[in-house]
């Protein structure tokens, strides 16, 4: 057995007040690193460097050095991580990070070259940063103009690595899809428009990975999928007991606020939209039982039940929370709370990955191991401390090798 840790994490608003969320951010990381003791970790980050890219790259390799040098780390004596920090390149950079860890006592394990289409093993620890458009290790793409044309630059893309443990073979896929740029247009339709931007892009990336370029392999997808509830249907159910007004801009006629009030006889507004605003009275819906009732609206991924499969969600949506560390609970009123970040697997990952479970507990017998997890877990990472707008999610299994 080979105890695997896939974590996704968006740290944009990390790198954008580092001096404040560093120390949370990564005591929540290596606590839970100590909790599960995993052989293998696979960290996904999105937007490294943050919004201001420009003023905060400089400290990305200062970050993610940590993990190569940190005390709670040493044991994982081979890292190979990837950052995409050349934002120069316009037409490539991607923000992109991604960091892969290996514990001393996992000894079968290689990675894919894609260009000579070989394993290798690793013996080192090693941080590539720059442009990475040649790593033999390493594919990494930015999405075409076509998929957004709305917007002439974006750092969306994706990037994917391949790994030999044991006789498990599998590809890793970092994703970061097109978000909702107004909450005013995402209400327009159901779906929305900007549902067929991430599901254009969100196939080009399944089509790529299945290519015939090198053999198709069971692979893990998980990023910054930026997927959110059906706005338009989830309003008209928040506001049935209200009255849904559009206002409109006097000289352009064009839509600039949603408003509903209660029809109660005292005008309270339960709802308040705008391009960058969601205000909603009972924000305690989006906590309460960790958003169960909100997932009916949580749609946008079913177009690809061919393909993917995902563990059953049993955590509050992922994004936006708070910046303010007093308030690490609590959202912020600027878009719609929703399960923006996501493990998924082929199908035959997810086979992979359940095989485990049929399989007698090697730890059993072992007393020292008592308190390893068993079972396979997803869930968030730093519930009750600021993380970012985005709490950072993990999945936890066991492979049988």
């Amino acid at each position: 057995m080979t105890d695997v840790l896939l974590i996704t994490a968006n740290v944009g608003s990390l790198f954008e007040n580092l001096g404040d969320l560093k120390k949370g951010w990564l005591c929540e990381f290596y606590k839970l690193v100590h909790k599960l003791k995993p052989q293998f970790i696979a960290l996904h980050c999105q937007e490294i460097g943050g919004k201001d890219y420009e003023l905060n790259m400089s400290q990305v390799e200062t970050f993610f050095r940590l993990f190569l040098t940190s005390v709670e780390m040493k044991a994982y004596d081979r890292v190979q991580g990837y950052l995409d920090t050349d934002f120069t390149s316009v037409n490539t950079f991607t923000a992109l990070g991604s960091m892969y860890f290996v514990h001393e006592s996992l000894t079968d394990i290689q990675q894919y070259n894609f260009q000579v289409k070989q394993f290798f093993q690793l013996s080192e620890k090693e941080l590539h940063l720059g442009n990475l458009e040649r790593h033999p290790f390493l594919e990494k793409e930015k999405f075409s103009p076509k998929f957004w044309p709305e917007f002439k630059w974006t750092r969306k893309g994706y990037t994917r690595t391949r790994w030999l443990i044991g006789n498990r073979n599998f590809n890793l896929v970092n994703v970061h899809l097109f978000h909702d740029a107004s909450n005013l247009v995402a209400y327009d339709s159901s779906p929305s428009f900007y549902c067929g931007n991430r599901a254009e892009a969100l196939r080009y990336v399944i089509n790529r990975v299945k290519d015939n370029n090198h053999l198709s392999l069971p692979f893990f997808l998980f990023g910054d999928f930026n997927v959110r509830l059906d706005t338009r249907s989830l309003i008209q159910n928040l506001c049935s007991t209200g009255e849904i007004q559009l206002v409109k801009n006097v000289s352009s006629n064009e839509v600039e606020k949603i408003i509903c009030e209660e029809n109660d006889g005292n005008k309270q507004v339960l709802l308040h939209i705008e391009t960058k605003l969601f205000e909603y009275l009972y924000t305690e819906i989006f906590r309460a039982d960790n958003g169960q009732a909100l997932h009916q609206y949580d749609q946008e991924l079913s177009a690809f039940s061919d393909d993917l499969v995902e563990e059953d969600i049993h955590f509050p949506p992922s994004y936006p929370y708070s910046e303010d560390c007093t308030q690490p609970t609590q959202y912020m009123n600027t878009r719609c709370p929703a399960w923006c970040d996501r493990i998924l697997m082929s199908y035959a990952a997810s086979n992979m990955v359940h095989e485990a479970e049929q399989c007698e507990n090697p730890y059993k017998k072992r007393k020292v191991d008592e308190r390893k997890p068993t079972h396979m877990i997803y869930d968030n990472i730093g519930p009750n401390v600021c993380m970012g707008d985005h709490k950072p999610i993990f999945l936890f299994f066991r492979l049988q090798t």
